[in-house]
């Protein structure tokens, strides 16, 4: 052993576990929230295109809406996308969707590989896990746009209205959905109109409103300008999706 190694034998210790973890979450924390590399350490993005304020990530995003709707969907080369991708991703959206067979948002966006962090769940409701997700893909791969997507005739949705108006319970784990849907359709029976499309707009509203409200993750990106929240509706028959609400 060297001089000066015996002079602290501590020295070449492995860091503490707890030292670690710190480290962990201040790297997190620096990475979500203006943390700031040096050029060297800096690590290029997997898609560098993927890289964009919120306003252009929801310009891009209906972009591809308007191509798939049109039939013009682009040919996406998913070998080098594959590859690209080995090391990382950073979408540059997150979609949270109804978990509908006929709901598909990489294709409704005409979107290839890595650029969407797909959450579904019928009748997408943000329950907690959702929320947890949202914020990984926020914090952790820098996603500067959240489009909650409902879409008309929702199942879900309706299967809500009318277990409530029969105060019949759904059998199973249903029930759960129905919980979380039902606050958006009490509110909508207030509302003149269809009572159906008023439950599935309102429920996109709310979850909108909840995500962009999340604290401590999506709250301050959204208060810093980092994140924008959406709401939209996906027409089964055209495939257009209809913007209801931005942040």
């Amino acid at each position: 052993m060297c001089d000066k190694c015996s002079e602290n034998p501590h020295r070449s210790r492995a860091p503490s576990r707890r030292s670690m973890m710190l480290f962990a979450a201040s790297a997190l924390g620096m990475a979500a929230f203006g943390g700031h590399a040096s050029a060297k350490e800096a690590k290029a993005p997997p898609k560098p295109q993927n890289v964009l304020s919120p306003d252009a990530a929801l310009k891009r995003l209906m972009e591809g809406n308007s191509r798939y709707v049109s039939g013009v969907s682009r040919r996406h080369d998913f070998t080098h996308e594959r590859e690209a991708l080995v090391g990382g991703q950073n979408p540059y959206a997150a979609v949270l969707s109804c978990a509908d067979s006929r709901i598909a948002p990489e294709y409704a966006f005409d979107s290839g590989r890595g650029d969407l962090f797909v959450c579904r769940v019928a009748g997408n409701f943000a329950g907690d896990e959702t929320v947890a997700s949202m914020e990984y893909t926020v914090a952790v791969l820098g996603t500067p746009l959240i489009l909650v997507l409902g879409h008309d005739n929702c199942g879900a949705v309706d299967a809500t209205i009318k277990s409530l108006k029969d105060d019949k319970p759904l059998p199973g784990h249903i029930p759960t959905l129905v919980s979380a849907i039902a606050p958006a359709v009490k509110t909508a029976a207030r509302q003149s109109g269809n009572a159906l499309d008023n439950a599935i707009r309102q429920n996109v509203l709310d979850n909108v409103t909840k995500l962009k409200s999340a604290a401590p993750i999506l709250n301050a990106a959204v208060e810093q300008g980092k994140l924008k929240v959406v709401g939209g509706i996906y027409r089964l028959s055209t495939g257009t999706v209809e913007l209801l609400a931005e942040s």
